[in-house]
């Protein structure tokens, strides 16, 4: 779908030498609503990517906890020098999922222990409990276990002692302690004493201190962070790590649920993928497998948006393709996921749900099939998913996916084909500088209102400045504002919206700039995502016009609104942003019969400086700004500051 952009929209681009020096008269045209607002406009896109989840939000603090990894010992060494032998890794096929293990031979009581480094440390905090688990079997008595946790200087800053029972089957030891100090990397001493032979496994470290105070459960405080943002959808696992660098290595859903100990760990398929940033210890444990993904959606009042591989892999990588006779096994997935999400505990996936805790259905409305695919192969692929899925259950909404890029022929292709096949909904991508967010607020004005709707699936304003946290700047966040207006007023077409990726950790990431940034104790917001809260957390049900002349305001003088209604509140929401170095005065004339009652609350984000970053040092350098304010009658008059996003919402009557 090509377009041609107006004078003024190109001209927006230059920047802010347009500056209007009268003030700008604009019409919201407030009885004159031209679309509904989708139910589920902003949500969250979450990857397993700069540990996003292993050494993120999954709180477990023990790097390769069932010694999976490519090299067992991985994460760990080796306490005192003790006899060859004294360790062996164990790899037994017949265990399900996780076959292997570290057995610790001991005829005498020789001093002997591992210690585990982390994901770059272990956070943990002063006064909170924390809960050493472990799987263990010994024929016969002689080994207990003492536990320290360490501070950066080696000083133990917590202890525990476990004995461990005797037996010949697999058991769970378990003990709590509490840390005495506050420590940002931390580590973990596992000492072995007394005599004989134990077989050890799944070795983990969790605070109690978790999301809803779940077992083994997820990071509070980057859970309360999408939390705040009241998402409407979560997008998950991904992100190219749906694909996989080939097919052996694609995310498979059905061994991210059951028992913990029973998920098969995979390479995360960031751990080689930028030369730059290699991170040889990235893997997925699947500690957040899909269950988790839809307990986190329901937690946080989100819509679940699972993507399925559609029997093919990163075409940037090996490009692997099942074929087309041997696609059952990827289409069976599709259908089974359904069945755990929605089905009756009487089937067999919707059993195992109930078992797992969950035995109501988790509504699940959307499926997307592929991610980032393109080409005549993932044509003909989904539409055998389609055909199938139509059939057997035409209640879920297929999400399609059109390509890597917002336009050029491989864009065009899918568009053309994916519109002929009356897919549900289009998946877009862009990762873009903050120019073709200026220009681009107008790309979907003359998309046509009856074809498919669209996702916004992964968007970003990639700025020219370093790699790492310093990347999510003000400009970038400022020229997504502006863009997301045009979602705002398509918001009859434009569906659904995520940024991505979601979490990057600063001493862990591989990509940026990201929505959220952590570290192992701390968590803040960029500027971006306090754009997209604004915009999510006001939301509307009525997309309301706001005119410049009979124009769209889509970058004239380099300024962008949008406006909605929420019927719920009774609130007039307008959305306007400034991308001028100076101050600029705009008078919003409210075409309505209604009555305009009471003062209206107004929400600034601003900076003169647009290189702005909000850090760990300073994380709420920009932040909302809010105020009540009493505008007279039908005429809103105000002065918005230089480079500036603001929301104002006005009770009506």
């Amino acid at each position: 779908m090509k377009k041609i952009l107006s004078l003024t929209t190109v001209l927006a681009i230059c920047g802010s030498f347009l500056y209007a020096q009268n003030a700008v008269d604009l019409k919201v045209q407030l009885d004159n609503a031209s679309g509904k607002i989708s139910p589920h406009m902003w949500g969250i896109f979450f990857e397993d990517i700069n540990l996003g989840a292993d050494g993120g939000i999954y709180a477990e603090l023990v790097k390769n906890r069932s010694f999976e990894f490519d090299h067992p010992m991985m994460g760990w060494k080796r306490l005192e020098n003790v006899p060859e032998g004294t360790f062996l890794i164990i790899n037994d096929s017949r265990r399900k999922g996780n076959a292997r293990s570290l057995k610790i031979h001991k005829p005498t009581d020789f001093k002997t222990g591992l210690q585990n480094e982390g994901f770059r440390g272990m956070g943990v905090k002063k006064g909170d409990g924390y809960e050493f688990s472990l799987l263990y079997r010994q024929a016969s008595p002689g080994i207990r276990i003492k536990v320290e946790l360490l501070n950066e200087q080696d000083q133990v800053i917590g202890t525990a002692a476990l004995p461990l029972s005797q037996g010949a089957n697999w058991q769970t030891g378990s003990v709590t302690f509490t840390s005495a100090e506050t420590s940002p990397k931390g580590k973990l001493n596992i000492w072995f004493e007394g005599a004989g032979d134990v077989e050890v496994d799944m070795l983990s470290l969790f605070p109690q201190d978790t999301w809803k105070n779940r077992p083994k459960g997820l990071r509070k405080d980057m859970v309360q962070i999408l939390a705040d943002m009241e998402p409407d959808f979560v997008r998950f696992p991904g992100g190219c790590i749906v694909e996989g660098r080939d097919l052996a290595t694609r995310f498979q859903w059905k061994k991210t649920v059951g028992p913990i100990e029973e998920r098969e760990l995979i390479i995360n398929r960031w751990n080689t993928e930028f030369s730059h940033r290699l991170t040889p210890d990235y893997f997925q444990t699947f500690g957040l497998g899909f269950y988790e993904y839809f307990l986190l959606s329901e937690d946080i009042g989100a819509e679940p948006v699972p993507i399925l591989n559609c029997g093919m892999a990163c075409q940037f990588n090996t490009g692997e393709v099942v074929p087309l006779d041997e696609l059952d096994e990827y289409i069976q997935d599709a259908l089974d996921l359904i069945e755990f999400a929605n089905g009756d505990i009487h089937t067999p996936w919707g059993k195992l749900r109930a078992e797992m805790g969950h035995p109501a259905p988790f509504n699940l409305k959307m499926l997307g099939v592929g991610n980032e695919n393109w080409g005549p192969q993932y044509i003909e692929r989904l539409a055998i998913f389609q055909k199938i899925l139509q059939e057997k259950h035409p209640e879920i909404q297929i999400i399609a996916s059109s390509g890597t890029d917002p336009n050029g022929e491989r864009f065009d292709y899918l568009d053309e084909k994916l519109r002929d096949m009356k897919v549900d909904i289009i998946d877009e991508h862009y990762y873009r500088p903050p120019a073709w967010f200026l220009s681009g607020a107008d790309r979907y004005d003359d998309y046509d209102r009856n074809g498919p709707k669209i996702f916004a699936g992964e968007y970003a304003s990639h700025t020219t400045r370093p790699q790492g946290p310093g990347r999510s700047t003000w400009e970038a966040a400022l020229s997504e504002a502006a863009f997301l207006t045009g979602l705002e007023r398509n918001g009859d077409v434009v569906t659904m919206a995520s940024y991505a990726p979601l979490f990057g950790h600063v001493d862990g990431w591989q990509w940026s700039p990201d929505l959220i940034w952590v570290d192992n104790l701390n968590v803040y917001g960029t500027p971006s995502y306090h754009v997209q809260k604004l915009y999510s957390l006001n939301k509307g049900t009525d997309i309301i016009p706001v005119k410049l002349g009979d124009q769209n305001v889509v970058g004239q003088d380099s300024l962008y609104a949008s406006a909605v209604y929420d019927a719920d509140t009774k609130e007039l929401i307008v959305k306007f942003v400034n991308y001028n170095e100076q101050s600029v005065e705009a008078n919003f004339q409210l075409d309505t019969k209604k009555k305009i009652k009471g003062n209206a609350t107004k929400i600034t984000l601003a900076n003169a400086d647009l290189n702005v970053v909000n850090s760990l040092e300073e994380p709420l350098r920009i932040k909302p700004q809010t105020e009540q304010v009493n505008y007279k009658g039908k005429a809103i008059k105000d002065t918005f500051p230089p480079y500036s996003f603001t929301v104002i919402k006005i009770p009506v009557q």
